[in-house]
């Protein structure tokens, strides 16, 4: 790749010598896959090989995940140090993530927690099911639009299971819009974001909170975010 390529495509939200903040773009994997291609892990990568000159490999540590077509704000870790010290605020549900998301129909609630067992099947599909792993989510409805019948909600993840947010939401009758794989096969985005990101700074102590808006098109369109 050549050079300030990936630095002008990347936007960094934040960065030191521990962390680096950056916003996924839709359609980019979190880390690579078989398929190859270029995953948002690679482009910090480059990132900090560019800008700072690195020779060899650099390392940076992944920390948590969003699904390919998802976009927002993810934090990786630039030392292993680091990276152990907020995988384990991952792990005791202190790294606080919050999403916005278009569902279909009206809520039964204006708020209520999700809790239910998901399981991760071979397939990649995720289910409701007994034997899955204890899944909760909070929601706040923000808006209604009634000429689309869909609900612009605001959701508080309190487990980071596989597809979680989707599943919850299409096993009651509210699917994303634009989620080909347990909603409508309508063939647009799917209107999920991560917005917002906060955590404790894993050597200064500090507490980091990190916001952005989802880019105004597609289903983001109708609602006044």
């Amino acid at each position: 790749m050549e050079d300030g390529k990936v630095m002008s495509k990347l936007n960094v939200l934040y960065e030191d010598n521990h962390i680096i903040v950056v916003e996924k773009p839709v359609n980019v994997l979190s880390q690579g896959d078989n398929t190859g291609d270029l995953s948002l892990l690679d482009m910090v990568k480059e990132y900090v090989k560019e800008k700072y000159n690195k020779p060899g490999n650099v390392y940076i540590g992944l920390i948590h995940r969003l699904d390919r077509p998802v976009g927002g704000i993810m934090v990786f870790a630039r030392t292993s140090k680091a990276a152990s010290r907020l995988s384990k605020q991952v792990s005791e549900h202190s790294f606080s993530k919050k999403y916005y998301a278009v569902v279909s129909g009206k809520m039964e609630k204006e708020n209520d927690k999700f809790i239910d067992s998901l399981k991760r099947l071979d397939n990649g599909n995720t289910i409701v099911s007994n034997d899955g792993k204890k899944s909760v989510l909070s929601y706040n409805v923000l808006e209604y639009n009634k000429d689309v019948d869909a609900s612009l909600v605001d959701i508080s993840l309190e487990t980071g299971r596989h597809h979680q947010i989707r599943v919850q939401f299409a096993s009651r009758g509210h699917a994303l819009l634009g989620d080909q794989r347990y909603g409508k096969q309508d063939k647009t985005q799917i209107a999920l974001y991560s917005y917002e990101l906060e955590f404790v700074h894993p050597v200064t102590k500090e507490v980091m909170k990190f916001s952005l808006k989802p880019e105004k098109v597609g289903h983001w369109n109708n609602f006044t975010l």
